[in-house]
């Protein structure tokens, strides 16, 4: 082994790198990048959660005493930053607002709650206690327990202010997510993300390969048409997503046994929708690669947005609030909402549709974008 001839090799290479200004950009952008995105994703706490109060406290009145009602000190004391606090009357009206997705949690103050505490107080031995109700969406844990952490300081900081050392407590009653755990939390989202992942790298790579080879040039110039060419490639890779998605789900049933309450089809069908559009986005990327080298440096701009901001592994309200509007611009998102709603809700069509709808107009846009670059290709 020559040390000179390494060298040559080295200055080669470097040489190839140097001349090559969109690798070179590639090299230092990437990092940049990745560290930006990490950074600000991982900045964040959960924020902006909605919740709905419900106080039917009627207080407690001493003989010759003013009446004094603890939840209203305890709602002055919730973390606003944390909870988006509406009032309402009536229970069941709050836990609508929880079943249609609308609002995260219903805090709901009985109304002997003031008397109860204060009588536990004095009474220590009568073995009564005060409790503040949360029927929520259990089904995200991180909002969930931001909810409870913010009742629980509130509770904490009030009966330190009051004085009151009566045993109150929170009770949790879940409307949605009985017993999940973060498994039944996790497995929706990466069945979203694993179909977005795969399938708009093995488009991207596969069509700078057919590019490279000539095979494209010679298919366009049959009598195939650059939409026919995208729609074979639509249905291909909307099959293989959803059978990339029957793989995934039996792993996550039959080895982590995971809670699926609503119609699974639906998922597989948000899945596939989303399969169509990541492929058209494959080949939409694959117009800015001349090789398979370039296509592989467009990894990080495809894998770190929806791995950071689609709500894969973390809910999007514990992303700094000023990023949150590019959770949207990204596919995965509505694909991962769509799969949760279904999966640990039981949500049927007439409530996912929305997600389903945006979902179907990325896929016709990044199509009609798509058949647009091989066109434009040709010229």
């Amino acid at each position: 082994m020559k040390f000179y001839r390494i060298m040559a090799v080295s200055r080669r290479v470097f040489r190839d790198v140097v001349n090559d200004k969109r690798s070179l950009a590639m090299l230092f952008l990437a990092p940049i990048f990745a560290m930006c995105v990490f950074g600000l994703a991982f900045s964040g706490d959960v924020e902006d959660v909605n919740v709905v109060i419900v106080n039917q406290d009627q207080g407690y009145t001493p003989p010759l005493g003013n009446t004094t009602y603890l939840s209203q000190t305890i709602i002055s004391h919730l973390d606003t930053k944390v909870l988006n606090i509406q009032t309402m009357d009536n229970v069941e009206q709050a836990r609508q607002q929880v079943m249609d997705g609308k609002t995260s949690a219903v805090i709901i103050f009985p109304e002997n709650f003031t008397q109860n505490a204060i009588m536990a107080t004095k009474n220590a031995s009568a073995g009564s206690s005060a409790e503040i109700i949360i029927q929520g969406d259990d089904t995200i844990p991180n909002i969930k327990n931001a909810i409870l952490k913010s009742v629980s300081d509130a509770l904490t900081e009030t009966m330190s202010e009051e004085g009151v050392n009566s045993p109150l407590k929170v009770t949790s009653e879940p409307i949605y997510g009985q017993d999940a755990e973060f498994i039944d939390f996790f497995v929706p989202g990466i069945l979203a993300f694993v179909v977005y992942l795969l399938t708009t790298i093995l488009t991207l790579i596969t069509f700078v390969g057919e590019r490279t080879s000539g095979t494209l040039e010679r298919v366009l110039a049959s009598p195939v048409t650059e939409g026919e060419v995208v729609t074979g490639y639509a249905i291909t890779f909307g099959t293989l997503g959803v059978i990339q998605v029957t793989i995934l789900l039996v792993i996550a049933l039959v080895v982590f046994n995971i809670i699926v309450v609503g119609n699974v089809l639906l998922a597989f069908l948000a899945v596939a929708i989303l399969a169509v559009t990541c492929q058209a986005l494959g080949i939409l990327l694959s117009s800015l690669a001349k090789r398979p080298e370039q296509a592989i440096q467009f990894f990080p701009f495809v894998v770190l947005p929806a791995f950071l901001l689609s709500g894969v592994f973390w809910p999007i309200q514990a992303i700094p609030e000023w990023l949150r509007p590019f959770s949207y611009l990204v596919p995965p998102t509505y694909a991962v909402d769509a799969c949760r709603a279904v999966m640990l809700k039981g949500w049927g069509l007439e409530k996912i549709w929305p997600d389903l709808a945006t979902l179907v107009i990325f896929a016709v846009l990044f199509l009609v974008l798509a058949v647009w670059s091989l066109k434009r290709g040709k010229k």
